[in-house]
């Protein structure tokens, strides 16, 4: 296997690939999904050192996907990341049981008898106990149904009580990209401090950080010209970050500096969040294996000091989403938060991302 793909231990005894293979691409809301092909896919990653795979509940037929490919490699050389979603419809009610449910279906669909790490999601703090079902989540640990605990999009102010009340925390998905830089504000000095690494996704804003773009018309209204959901979230992103004009002035600055490396822009921006304090590893989202060697080449990637100060004095002036992490993606009234689709443990469709 090859050991181009740095690792990393999220715990003594338990090592990622830094780069890890996202799956909500093959959920069915990003274009038809063959399955045969996808395992070949999944094979290629893995084979390249990408041994990482993170998934969830709420995307559609994936996990049942990945515990196909699983099941033909030797127990413990694939690691799956699954996320723990119930909906929002049952949040003020959840009960132990019904967590224990979701892991178990979790464990059923990918055909193990222990989840490797599943990562908490809760869609609305008002809403029910979430630091008591992280609290039933430690115990479904305790019964040997998951062996680590994470949270995905949680707020600085209630992560930190979690770790204070000493919950088994490993890592923390969340955003994080030469757009996104929220995490930096505060989660990541908290993270860092309690040795909880920063699993980042949207590294490359849905595939919006790609020469493809470079030039090209901005898409108007995003809902209609754009391809699949993950663009639509981005899109919003890029607007929150001032507009389509400093996007483009963003893209110009990248491709520069890929050109300089033989690489490509989507390179450049794996590589930038790989490289910010407290990130254990990026998801990198692929339907496919198409871009496999671009995202292995940001393992390899090292930036010049011309290029970290390019970037960086870009970033000075560059607009970044306001407020703590997932913050405006939990207002259900706001750009973001309309776009979510919230019940999906129950609804049979084709998932949206938390």
């Amino acid at each position: 296997m090859s050991t181009a793909v740095p690792r990393t231990a999220l715990a003594p005894n338990y090592t990622i690939s830094r780069i890890l293979k996202g799956g909500w691409q093959l959920a069915g809301g990003h274009g038809r999904v063959a399955r045969a092909q996808a395992l070949v896919d999944m094979a290629a990653f893995a084979d390249a050192g990408i041994t990482s795979f993170d998934c969830a509940d709420i995307y559609t037929g994936v996990e049942e996907l990945i515990g196909a490919f699983i099941a033909t490699r030797p127990p413990g050389t694939i690691q799956v990341h699954t996320k723990c979603v119930p909906d929002l419809d049952r949040l003020s009610e959840l009960t132990r049981d019904e967590i224990a449910a979701l892991v178990d279906r979790s464990r059923a669909r990918l055909g193990v008898d222990a989840l490797d790490l599943v990562q908490l999601h809760w869609w609305d703090y008002t809403l029910g106990d979430w630091f008591g079902a992280l609290s039933m989540l430690a115990d479904e640990r305790a019964r040997g149904a998951v062996r680590h605990l994470g949270v995905t999009n949680f707020g600085t102010p209630h992560l930190q009580r979690m770790l204070d009340a000493g919950l088994p925390v490993l890592s923390h998905q969340l955003q994080y990209s030469l757009l996104d830089r929220r995490p930096a504000r505060a989660m990541a000095a908290l993270c860092a401090a309690h040795g909880v690494g920063l699993l980042s996704y949207g590294a490359l804003a849905g595939g919006f950080l790609h020469r493809r773009w470079l030039g090209v018309a901005e898409p108007h209204p995003p809902a209609v010209n754009l391809e699949n959901r993950s663009l639509v979230k981005y899109k919003l992103i890029i607007d929150d970050c001032g507009g389509w004009s400093r996007f483009q002035e963003l893209l110009l600055l990248l491709d520069a500096i890929a050109r300089r490396h033989g690489v490509g822009i989507g390179t450049v921006a794996i590589r930038w969040v790989l490289d910010q304090p407290g990130v254990a590893g990026v998801i990198a989202g692929a339907r496919n294996a198409t871009h496999l060697d671009e995202t292995l080449a940001a393992a390899r990637l090292a930036f010049s000091a011309r290029d970290r100060a390019e970037i960086a004095a870009f970033l000075e002036d560059y607009g970044t989403p306001e407020g703590d992490v997932y913050a405006l993606e939990r207002d259900r009234d706001g750009r973001h938060g309309r776009i979510m689709r919230y019940n999906l443990n129950t609804v049979t469709g084709a998932a949206s991302g938390p």
